[in-house]
């Protein structure tokens, strides 16, 4: 019998194995269709939320060893996340799947059936729940693998699993403009206080993709290459996005696609929404190096689990290098109101966001913030708006 620590360090890989144990949930759910659509994103809702209020915090520094376990994990998320979008292909697909009525004889269950009873509103609750579920699969894991600048390997599995959310310049744009800029006006996903969320989004959208694309022409002016080339990798993703809407649009014609599309721009709000909350407030002076303060952190047990450690943000942003297995708690660090779905909740009620923050913000402005900082504060209050219409525009 393995002894009590092997069976610890065991449960120290087990653990994030789970998310996927969530997204085979989903993938019944959808494929039953109808009223089990609803009741599967209830439920997963239900488990992180939940989970993050009543199970507490991971504070664990376990040394991982096997990589190999680890890193087969992160590949075995592009495979598992088409699966799970050709499922919900199926809810929307005209076109009849010889396999699904032998799977339909098999179980004993008619899926044809259900498919052509769920409702479109059904199908509206299986966009959300597909995009949360996407996040979780690809944008999480896509983002780990990005990180990972020294395998052409990992860079394009995790560009092709960005791809799903219409975000494979997230490679570029992240890395090389994020990472450097964080917390810094030249950050298009650092919101300053009193900015909401919904405003916040849109204009992350679209200024991370203008600084993705001039990142690519100041690469190839170096390199004396044409920006309108396959040379642009800032193209390139978007050409692997768009060979993912042709398999949609294969697999279930133009309602595939719509659909597609659909869970894959949920899946980008949700990045620019978690983006929002993660650096929500906090400011750097450029010249100054990026450390744990300048994000917020959580290590909610259910988060980490499912996020592959993500929340630990405030070490991911001081060494950005770091592989998820190796981040620290950074208990020292300022902390995120609660875990990641349930910040999610709040951070789309701006009023209530706005309440709860405030004294989180001026907690950092107190005892994290530097003289220069403070300044910058000061500077970023004389444009902030003073009543909640402004700030819809903010």
């Amino acid at each position: 019998m393995p002894s009590k620590q092997g069976v610890a360090v065991m449960f120290h890989y087990i653990k994030f194995f789970h998310y996927f144990l969530t997204i085979l949930i989903g993938c019944v759910c959808l494929l039953f269709g109808g009223h089990f659509i609803w009741l599967g994103f209830l439920l997963f809702v239900g488990i992180y939320v939940l989970g993050d209020a009543f199970l507490g915090d991971d504070l664990s520094t376990p040394e991982l060893i096997h990589t190999g376990l680890l890193n087969a994990l992160l590949y075995s998320a592009l495979p598992i996340a088409i699966f799970m979008l050709a499922i919900a292909m199926w809810l929307v697909t005209p076109y009849q799947w010889a396999f699904m009525d032998s799977l339909s004889a098999m179980i004993g269950y008619d899926f044809v059936a259900a498919k052509q009873n769920t409702t479109l509103w059904q199908l509206l609750v299986a966009v959300f729940f597909c995009g949360f579920l996407l996040s979780g699969a690809a944008t999480v894991v896509g983002h780990e693998l990005v990180h990972r600048l020294r395998s052409k390997v990992a860079v394009c599995t995790g560009r092709w699993l960005m791809s799903l959310s219409f975000d494979a310049n997230f490679s570029i744009e992240h890395v090389y403009n994020h990472h450097a800029k964080v917390a810094t006006e030249e950050d298009p996903v650092t919101a300053p206080r009193g900015r909401n969320v919904y405003s916040h989004v849109i204009r992350a959208v679209v200024g991370t993709n203008m600084s993705a694309w001039k990142i690519e022409q100041k690469r190839l002016a170096r390199k004396e290459q044409s920006v309108f080339s396959l040379h642009n990798r800032y193209l390139r993703g978007w050409l692997m996005t768009l060979c993912c809407l042709l398999v949609a649009f294969a697999l279930a014609s133009w309602q595939g696609a719509l659909f597609f599309t659909a869970i894959g721009i949920m899946a980008k709000l949700i990045l620019e929404v978690v983006n929002y909350m993660e650096h929500y407030g906090l400011v750097r002076h450029p010249r100054q190096p990026v450390k744990p303060k300048h994000s917020w952190n959580s290590n909610r047990k259910i988060s980490c689990w499912a996020m592959f450690n993500l929340p630990r943000h405030s070490h991911h942003h001081a060494q950005g290098a770091v592989p998820f297995e190796k981040l620290q708690p950074m208990e020292d660090a300022p902390v995120m109101i609660s875990g990641y779905i349930s910040t999610i909740g709040v951070v789309l009620i701006p009023p209530l966001w706005f309440k709860l923050m405030e004294p989180k913000l001026a907690h950092w402005d107190a005892h994290f913030a530097n003289d220069e900082e403070r300044e910058i504060l000061r500077q970023q209050a004389r444009k902030q708006p003073t009543n909640f219409i402004q700030s819809l525009l903010y």
